[in-house]
């Protein structure tokens, strides 16, 4: 049942915009009661905490596996950054929530949300410090800047990219990590 509740509010909230659907319809679309909705969450916020918590710990998951396996940090990087996009893509209506409205959650929910990405993001980051120590990466551009470019415009994918469009998820996240890595091997 918690789980049905999540992904009637994610699609909802994706489609409509979290402020504008309310408790009773996500609900009535999951097929429960208000009741089995605040028996597993205690709000409309909780629902939207959630939203973000399963799709960054998938993320974080899967990162923390690349970034511990063996094998050239170039390699790993790559495969960090196009995993990131392909999850997002999979399951896009939860990224477009995430993109879209973190600002509706209670300050001390974005404040959790905040460290938990920031640890992410500094996973990355280090993947990219590991290549700018040995070599491989160019040392010229902050590994935070190369970071929060990469993040900046992989948050702005739910304003324009199309699941069912031209480019499928896998190819754009080839893309998106060809990208990065030319950016930071370029000399």
């Amino acid at each position: 049942m918690p789980e049905r509740l999540i992904d009637a509010a994610t699609r909802l909230f994706a489609e409509k915009g979290y402020e504008r659907v309310a408790v009773q319809e996500v609900v009535e679309s999951a097929g429960v009661t208000k009741g089995a909705m605040y028996h597993y969450f205690g709000s409309k916020d909780d629902l939207l905490h959630e939203i973000y918590g399963r799709l960054l710990r998938l993320q974080t998951e899967h990162l923390e596996k690349i970034a511990a396996a063996d094998g050239p940090v170039t390699k790993r990087l790559r495969e960090a950054a196009v995993d990131v996009i392909v999850t997002s893509i999979e399951d896009f209506d939860a990224a477009k929530v995430f993109f879209r409205s973190m600002n509706h959650l209670s300050e001390e929910k974005q404040r959790e949300v905040r460290a938990e990405r920031r640890r992410f993001h500094e996973k990355f980051r280090g993947l990219i410090e590991e290549g700018q120590r040995d070599g491989t990466f160019r040392s010229d551009v902050p590994a935070d800047v190369a970071t929060y470019y990469f993040f900046g415009s992989l948050h702005q994918l739910g304003t324009w990219y199309r699941p069912d469009g031209d480019i499928p998820a896998g190819r754009l996240a080839e893309y998106y990590a060809d990208l990065l890595i030319h950016s930071l091997t370029a000399r």
